[in-house]
């Protein structure tokens, strides 16, 4: 990944984004510009308005006011599916996966999916061996091999987590959110996720929201910190380290926003 990220043409950008529910303003004035290829942290306390954020990026919830761009586009009225598949795509901090479903069958789906539909029975039979070939090359780059043809209902929750990144993958994002991906995953499985971080692709921008700070400062270059719904600090990995009124908000804080 290049050291040089540029911020004059940010790959995700939003402007003065606001959320209010009723008397409740979730989130307060936000602006954030994410450059290309950056892997970038969204931090905050219990009740910072992290998860409220992301689903106004994706869709989920619509803005008060403000706007989200994309690629220097914006996207603040697009139904959710639009923007996957303008490349905007995230996991989520509860895994939305089939259970019934095999590891293997989850993927070809999706990668059929983003394939599109229609045309003839020739061109949906490529599809299909196309989506069968990146399925597989997704099952072996996150290590899922052994579990590829076991229902998602069995496989530990770790092997869910990971494939629920490959899932995404499966979308072919430019713009990847992840919502806490080490979330429930267990002690031993945590490297499992920091490893598969590191596999994605470097030109892939990549906005992290998670608790797990070793995480956080393993993966990320640089972090924002949420408060109350407004931007609290914004820098390096080391300058958010070493402010003390970070550490102050975080004293005690475990729990998701």
């Amino acid at each position: 990944m290049s050291t040089a990220l540029d911020l004059h043409n940010p790959a995700l950008e939003v402007r003065n984004l606001t959320c209010r529910f009723g008397g409740l303003v979730a989130t307060q004035d936000v602006s954030l510009a994410i450059a290309p290829g950056a892997r970038h942290a969204l931090i905050g306390p219990n009740g910072a308005g992290k998860t409220t954020f992301v689903n106004l990026l994706t869709g989920v919830l619509q803005p008060s006011s403000g706007s989200i761009w994309l690629e220097g586009q914006p996207v603040t009225r697009l139904a959710r599916h639009v923007r996957v598949a303008r490349g905007l795509v995230r996991t989520f901090q509860i895994n939305q996966l089939f259970p019934s479903l095999t590891a293997r069958e989850t993927l070809v789906l999706a990668a059929c999916q983003t394939g599109g539909s229609g045309g003839t029975i020739w061109r949906a039979a490529a599809r299909r061996s196309a989506a069968q070939a990146r399925a597989a090359e997704l099952i072996t780059t996150f290590g899922l091999d052994s579990d590829a043809d076991r229902p998602v209902r069995v496989l530990p929750y770790g092997k869910q987590r990971l494939l629920e990144i490959a899932l995404a993958l499966a979308c072919n994002p430019r713009v990847l959110l992840l919502d806490e991906p080490a979330a429930g995953v267990p002690e031993h499985e945590r490297h499992a996720i920091l490893h598969a971080l590191a596999l994605l692709p470097e030109d892939m921008t990549i906005l992290l929201i998670e608790h797990d700070m070793d995480l956080v400062f393993a993966f990320a270059s640089r972090i924002t910190v949420l408060v109350n719904g407004a931007v609290f600090a914004d820098g390096t990995p080391a300058g958010i380290a070493a402010d003390p009124r970070v550490r102050a908000v975080y004293l005690g804080e475990v729990a998701d926003g």
